[in-house]
């Protein structure tokens, strides 16, 4: 995340310096039509739609997605997920890296995998990830993100409040 203000589409006024600076006259006669110039979109106005449409709303008719809720109200549970062998994850976090056996390319032929996985954990392997360690639930940190309700309200360097595993 920058940590300085970027422009949105408002130009800043340009230093008076003859090289590197933009010129807002050439822009306005290079781009007529634009509706920047016309007054009809400010950096305000583009705030407020993103929080209207991407952090506040549920997206209906999306691209590839037929409704999209930006709070996670879904957030899977990963302590619910299913492990084992026919296709299944070997953990919530890791693959099933089992083989299915001579001749098959079917899934649902894979064994239990029984091998050890790295960091000798059940879950995961705790280098994976940051903050929290990589192994919370997507139903828990989504909540904590969703609390998350006006743009640019955000932390550096971290989802939420104590998400890096040390502050709140």
């Amino acid at each position: 995340m920058p940590t300085q203000r970027q422009i949105v589409v408002q130009q800043p006024v340009p230093p008076d310096k003859k090289f590197g600076a933009s010129s807002y006259s050439n822009s306005k006669k290079i781009f007529p039509a634009s509706p920047i110039h016309a007054g009809e979109v400010s950096d305000e106005e583009r705030k407020k739609v993103f929080q209207e449409l991407v952090v506040d709303g549920i997206v209906v008719g999306g691209n590839g997605l037929n409704t999209f809720d930006p709070n996670y109200v879904d957030a899977p549970n990963l302590d619910d997920v299913k492990t084992g062998g026919a296709g299944l994850p070997a953990t919530p976090f890791t693959p099933n890296l089992t083989s299915p056996g001579p001749g098959s390319l079917n899934a649902s032929d894979q064994p239990v995998y029984e091998g050890d996985l790295l960091g000798n954990s059940n879950l995961s392997t705790p280098e994976f990830g940051t903050g929290l360690g990589g192994t919370v639930s997507p139903s828990k940190t989504s909540k904590d993100i969703a609390r998350q309700s006006v743009l640019s309200d955000y932390i550096m360097g971290r989802s939420y409040p104590g998400s890096d595993g040390k502050s709140s």
